[in-house]
């Protein structure tokens, strides 16, 4: 059962991140990456908060975190954007996708967690 959680939350978050990336942008920064990499902060930090002193079951916590929040977010492709700016001489703006993804995302959890305590 806890495969099937994750799995099916994993498609919903796939789903959703598939969605994002194909807005088409023609901009050097990769907005679609960043834009999901700190939404799925949000979401995680909603989550944890959601999940924070109640009774939730294994499979749910599985299928919202691991599925959901784990199949939506892009860190893999955000490193191997970063490392293809690099590449291709864009040092300074990887720096700053790098940085501004890192920092915001760690302030989206806050700010997801922040929504649910003032709800």
């Amino acid at each position: 059962m806890k495969f099937l959680m994750v799995g099916i939350g994993g498609g919903i978050g796939a789903i959703l991140r598939y969605l994002i990336s194909a807005v088409p942008l023609k901009v050097s920064f990769p907005v679609q990456t960043f834009v999901t990499n700190v939404l799925g902060a949000i979401l995680i930090g909603v989550v944890v908060e959601v999940v924070v002193g109640r009774e939730i079951s294994e499979n749910w916590n599985l299928f919202l975190k691991v599925g959901i929040c784990g199949g939506f977010t892009t860190f893999s492709t955000f490193s191997l954007e970063t490392y293809n700016l690099i590449e291709k001489g864009n040092t300074g703006i990887a720096l700053g996708y790098a940085v501004l993804s890192v920092v915001l995302s760690v302030v989206g959890v806050f700010i997801g967690r922040g929504i649910v305590r003032v709800a």
